[in-house]
C-alpha cells in the first residue's frame, strides 16, 4: 500500500527553520504589547519584530535601546528569547521531556542532530543533557560575579537582576545589556572599560558560549578519556589564535586615537583590546565606541564578525572550523601536496566541499545585503557592510546605522540575522525539494584555473 504523502512531514532542517521563526512572530507580538513598552504604547510592529529577531538569533541589533525603551516585562521576554535562541528551541523542548520524563523519539533525535551541527545521532541526548548542566552553572556562577560586583553601583535586589540578565546575554553570545539610558542610550559596556572583573568574566562567558557545547563537553571529559577530538584542537587553536592576533592588530591601530584607546592607561588599553577582539565572535558587547574607531579597526572587525564562533555554538558567522579548512587549502595547495592534514588527521573531500560552499553563500548573501541597502540607507558603505556583517555573524556590533535603517533595512537585516543563526546551507536544505539519488556519472572534465 502506497504511504500517503504529508505536507507535515517536514525534514530537520524545515522543522528548525519553522521553530525560529515561530519564536521570533511570537516573541515579537509579545514585544508588541503596551506593558512591554516604558512609553505605554504599542511598539511599531516592524520595530518588535526586528528585536524579537535579534533576540531569538542572539544577535545584539537594536533599533530601540533595551534598558531605556522596554519595561521589566519587555526586558525579560527579551532576554527569555535570547536563553531559547541561544540555546536552540529543541534543546529548550527537551529540558521540557526530561522534566516530564518523555520519551525522546527518533525524529526529534535527528532535529537535535541537525540543530547542534553533529555528525551522527550517537550520544545525542547524552551531549543535550550537558548542554544544559553547564549553561546552567556557567551563566549561575557568572551571575554571582556579576551581582557582588554591580551591588557596589546599586540597590542589591537591581545588580541581581542585572547579574542575570547579563550572564545570560553574555554566555549566549548575544549583544543586548541594560545600561543605556533616555539620556546616553546604547551604551553597552562603556563605562567598564578599565573593569577587570566585568572584562574578564564577560569575555570568558563569551568564550565559553562561542566554542561551542560539543568541545566544552570534550575539554570537561578530558581527564576520563585523556584525549581531545580534532574538531576540539582546531576550535581550540583557532579561536586562541583570531583572540590574541585580533587584540594585537587592535592595540596597533587604535593606541594612539584618543576616542577610543588614546586616553587609557597601558593595562587598559591591552584590556579594551582583548575585550574588543573578543566580542566580534558574536558578542555583540563593547567597551569601545566602534563608531569612533578608525576605518582599519572597523574592516578588521568585519572580517572577525565573518568568520564568527564554532559550530554547535551560540554564535553565528562561518564558524573558525571552516575558515581552519580554508587556510589549510590555501597551505595545501601552495605546498604543492593533496590533502589537507591537521594534528595528524586528514580531512575528507566531503569537508572541504562544504566548507567552500558555506563560504561562498555567506560571501554572496553578505554582498547582496550590502548592495541593497546601499541603494536604500543613507550611510557610507563601510557602516552598512559593518551592519550587514553584524547580522550575518550574529554579532549585534554596530557603528551607529541600525536605529536610523529604513523600514526596507530593518526587515532585511533581520532576515540576514535569521540566514546567519540557521546557517545559509541549512536553510537551502529547508528550501530545497527533496533531492533523488543519481543513477549514473557524468564524465570527468577539466577546466584551467589561475
Amino acid at each position: 500500500m502506497k504511504k500517503k504523502s504529508s505536507i507535515w512531514q517536514l525534514t530537520p532542517p524545515q522543522t528548525l527553520v519553522l521553530g525560529f521563526a515561530a519564536i521570533i512572530v511570537i516573541g515579537a507580538g509579545l514585544l508588541t504589547l503596551p506593558i512591554a513598552s516604558t512609553s505605554g504604547h504599542s511598539l511599531r510592529f516592524i520595530d518588535a519584530l526586528f528585536t524579537a529577531t535579534s533576540a531569538a538569533c542572539v544577535t545584539g541589533l537594536e533599533v530601540m535601546d533595551t534598558g531605556s525603551s522596554f519595561t521589566m516585562f519587555g526586558q525579560i521576554v527579551i532576554v527569555c528569547l535570547i536563553q531559547i535562541g541561544g540555546l536552540g528551541f529543541m534543546t529548550m523542548a527537551t529540558l521540557i521531556a526530561f522534566v516530564f520524563r518523555k520519551k525522546i523519539t527518533l525524529k526529534e533525535r535527528l532535529i537535535l542532530q541537525e540543530a547542534l551541527n553533529q555528525g551522527s545521532m550517537e550520544g545525542i541526548v547524552r551531549l543535550i543533557r550537558k548542554v544544559i548542566i553547564y549553561s546552567v552553572s556557567i551563566e549561575a556562577a557568572a551571575a554571582i560575579i556579576f551581582t557582588i560586583r554591580w551591588s557596589l553601583d546599586m540597590e542589591l535586589s537591581k545588580a541581581f537582576y542585572f547579574g542575570i540578565w547579563h550572564a545570560i546575554s553574555l554566555f549566549n553570545n548575544a549583544g543586548f545589556d541594560l545600561f543605556g539610558t533616555a539620556q546616553a542610550p546604547f551604551v553597552s559596556f562603556t563605562g567598564y572599560v578599565n573593569d577587570l572583573v566585568v572584562n574578564v568574566v564577560g569575555m570568558a562567558l563569551i568564550v565559553m558560549g562561542g566554542i561551542g557545547f560539543i568541545v566544552m563537553a570534550d575539554v570537561m571529559d578530558y581527564k576520563k578519556t585523556k584525549k581531545l577530538s580534532l574538531h576540539t584542537k582546531v576550535v581550540l587553536s583557532m579561536t586562541g589564535f583570531l583572540i590574541v592576533f585580533g587584540a594585537i592588530v587592535i592595540f596597533i591601530f587604535e593606541y594612539t586615537n584618543t576616542k577610543t584607546l588614546g586616553h587609557l592607561q597601558i593595562g587598559g588599553k591591552i584590556l579594551a583590546s582583548f575585550f574588543q577582539s573578543v566580542a566580534p565572535r558574536t558578542a555583540g558587547h563593547n567597551t569601545l565606541d566602534i563608531g569612533a574607531m578608525r576605518q582599519a579597526s572597523q574592516f578588521f572587525i568585519v572580517l572577525l564578525m565573518f568568520i564568527g564562533a564554532s559550530p554547535g555554538s551560540t554564535g553565528g558567522g562561518i564558524k573558525t572550523t571552516t575558515f581552519t579548512i580554508l587556510v589549510g587549502a590555501i597551505v595545501t595547495l601552495l605546498r604543492g601536496k593533496e590533502e589537507i592534514v591537521m594534528f595528524r588527521f586528514r580531512l575528507a573531500k566531503d569537508r572541504i566541499l562544504k566548507a567552500i560552499t558555506l563560504s561562498m553563500f555567506a560571501l554572496i548573501l553578505v554582498i547582496l545585503v550590502s548592495m541593497l541597502l546601499s541603494t536604500t540607507e543613507d550611510a557610507r558603505f563601510l557602516q552598512i557592510l559593518f551592519e550587514v556583517t553584524s547580522a550575518f555573524g550574529t554579532a549585534g556590533l554596530t557603528m551607529g546605522l541600525t536605529p536610523d535603517l529604513t523600514t526596507f533595512g530593518k526587515i532585511m537585516l533581520s532576515l540576514t540575522m535569521f540566514a546567519g543563526r540557521l546557517g545559509p546551507i541549512t536553510l537551502a536544505y529547508a528550501l530545497q525539494p527533496k533531492q533523488e539519488k543519481d543513477l549514473f556519472r557524468y564524465p570527468e572534465g577539466k577546466i584551467t584555473i589561475g
